[in-house]
């Protein structure tokens, strides 16, 4: 791998595998809709553009032997077509512009919302069937641009889907600030029994897992047209980390309960309010995150162990700690 390109490289995710990339000396070019002036200052390339313009994909991917395709329109709330222009038809642009520059590698960043119905998940691995009715629309173009990802895999370019679960740690401006906004306006409550089991992935667990990917397609490409659950060492009591945080941050614990059913009934109600209105904001509540909040949704990680050789470089209790020096430090 000497020239790779970074879709969605001013994100989260993206941005820490664009400096770990430059760490091993390649050449990297970012493709972002805004301005990076921080990537800018390093002398890193970035082509400002949208994965929807086709020509601009195929000029940005020239001369590379690697894709990481991590842009997409997250959260669970908007509108479904804004969902599928990006998710979906963005990921078929990035796989035309692959073949048309012979491009041989593509790393694709999933989720595992997309096995995600309505029931706990329980250390289940890949052959998890794909939910058959998400509740969002996040979910639903990812399932169709997965699968569209996996069945691009073959002899001119070979293709991996990641699914790392709720990426947290040191750089992150999305989730764990609007958490902890939430828990500052003591607005959230614990929904169901409190007891549910979720996996979680430190950024640099993810970033990992991303150039293990990518080595495996250079090499033995025995993971080639395969998705991989990646996560912690073990999932955590989602409620106990949580809390966990919020006291070391002097952010008031979450201690009132909602049951499941009724957190569900206020999601469908307001996803229905919101919808007659037009309205973009997102609820504080729907049924995706109900059901997010309620219930166990760990995974196994043995596939991405025995093929990739993944394994966490950073364990939770670490990374809690360099979660909270860097949310003090700021």
């Amino acid at each position: 791998m000497r020239r790779a390109v970074v879709t969605g490289g001013g994100g989260f995710i993206g941005k820490a595998l664009v400096h770990a990339l430059t760490m091993r000396g390649v050449e990297v070019r970012v493709v972002g809709r805004s301005r990076y002036p921080d990537l800018d200052k390093k002398d890193i390339v970035c082509l400002q553009g949208d994965i929807r313009d086709q020509d601009f994909l195929e000029q940005a991917f020239a001369g590379a032997d690697t894709v990481f395709h991590v842009a997409a329109k997250a959260g669970i709330w908007g509108e479904r077509r804004e969902y599928f222009s990006i998710n979906l038809e963005g990921t078929a642009n990035v796989l035309e512009a692959c073949r048309q520059n012979q491009v041989s590698r593509l790393v694709y960043t999933s989720t595992p919302s997309v096995v995600f119905a309505q029931n706990d998940l329980q250390g289940v691995d890949e052959s998890a069937p794909y939910a058959t009715r998400p509740l969002c629309h996040y979910a639903a173009s990812k399932i169709l641009a997965e699968q569209a990802v996996l069945r691009a895999n073959g002899p001119e370019m070979q293709t991996i889907a990641l699914r790392p679960h709720l990426v947290w740690g040191p750089g992150d401006h999305h989730l764990i600030p609007r958490l902890l906004a939430r828990g500052r306006e003591q607005a959230l409550k614990i929904i169901g029994t409190g007891e549910n089991r979720v996996d979680i992935t430190y950024i640099d667990n993810a970033v990992h897992a991303h150039l293990l990917a990518a080595d495996n397609l250079c090499t033995s490409k025995t993971g080639a047209g395969q998705a991989f659950f990646i996560g912690q060492e073990s999932p955590v009591h989602l409620w106990a980390w949580i809390n966990e945080l919020f006291s070391r941050l002097d952010v008031p614990v979450v201690r009132k309960r909602v049951p499941l059913a009724v957190a569900v009934a206020a999601g469908a109600v307001l996803e229905g309010i919101f919808s007659a209105l037009g309205k973009s904001d997102e609820p504080r509540m729907t049924r995706f995150l109900a059901y997010q909040l309620a219930q166990s949704h760990w995974f196994s990680h043995q596939r991405a162990e025995k093929i990739l050789g993944y394994q966490p470089l950073v364990s939770t209790q670490t990374g809690m700690h360099n979660l909270v020096e860097w949310l003090r430090a700021r």
